[in-house]
């Protein structure tokens, strides 16, 4: 089963750097059949980039309202993702809603597609993240890990 994990975001904009921090604690992980990236650029080109993958995990922060550093896990393939709350200070022309419902139309979704979406407070610039979105990073690393590792074992 070949994972991909995608950390979203902009490290220069404070915790829209969220995606890229839980990628980079799990960069380890690439080669067991898992590979990492922080890919540049606009979401609609997400489709290529998972259309090997079984199995992806992406990584974005969000503005729902909710505290700082919260965190929310959808599976996109069983529903759409909520508009509105996933890269509201992006500087990506195509976000990762629109990307997921893009691939939906076209039928080009991987069969299993997991969204972590970590409630930002700080999207100013500069560089990183504050403290509630840094020990939520390390929970969602620790998710993710857990998540492989569980599937792993089947």
């Amino acid at each position: 089963m070949q994972t991909l994990i995608i950390g979203i975001g902009n490290r220069y904009r404070r915790d829209d750097g969220a995606g890229c921090a839980v990628a980079s604690r799990l960069h380890n992980m690439a080669g067991s059949g898992v590979r990492v990236i922080t890919p540049d650029g606009a979401g609609g080109a997400l489709m290529d980039t998972w259309s090997d993958a079984d199995r992806v995990f992406v990584i974005d922060a969000s503005c729902s309202g909710a505290a700082p550093g919260a965190i929310q896990r959808f599976d996109a393939v069983a529903s759409p993702l909520p508009t509105g709350i996933l890269q509201p200070h992006s500087t990506h022309a195509f976000g990762l809603a629109e990307s997921v419902e893009l691939a939906r139309a076209l039928d080009r979704l991987p069969p299993q597609l997991i969204v972590y979406a970590v409630a930002g407070e700080d999207f100013g610039p500069g560089v990183g993240l504050t403290p509630d979105v840094q020990r939520a990073a390390d929970e969602v690393a620790r998710r993710i890990r857990d998540e492989i590792a569980v599937t792993a074992k089947l």
